[in-house]
């Protein structure tokens, strides 16, 4: 007997959850519904990246023996930045293995 209860009150809580879940409830506002994205210009200039190319290779020609660990560290976040700033301006496309295989099999079945 209480075994069977307990798969009645299992079955009404599963049965009562899947219509809980099946309103999808809008959780944008109304000004995030009628917002207009704005396409920025990340493309890094040429003066950019000769400045950026030449502050790397201050660095890596630069002793760093007689740094302290804080200045060490500092160049070492500077470089990441650049890195960063270099990544988000570049558009590169990265392209898997087994992908190019299926690239280079359609153009050959298809030309």
């Amino acid at each position: 007997m209480k075994r069977s209860i307990f798969f009645i009150v299992a079955l009404i809580f599963t049965l009562s959850s899947s219509m809980a879940f099946a309103s999808k409830l809008d959780s944008k506002s109304e000004a995030e519904k009628n917002a207009v994205p704005v396409k920025t210009e990340t493309k890094l200039t040429d003066a950019e990246i000769d400045r950026i190319t030449k502050r790397v290779d201050e660095i890596r020609e630069m002793d760093k023996s007689d740094l302290t660990a804080e200045e060490k560290i500092e160049l070492k976040n500077e470089l990441k930045e650049m890195k960063k700033e270099v990544k988000k301006g570049g558009g590169t496309i990265y392209i898997g293995g087994a992908t190019l295989i299926l690239i280079i099999i359609l153009l050959i079945l298809l030309v």
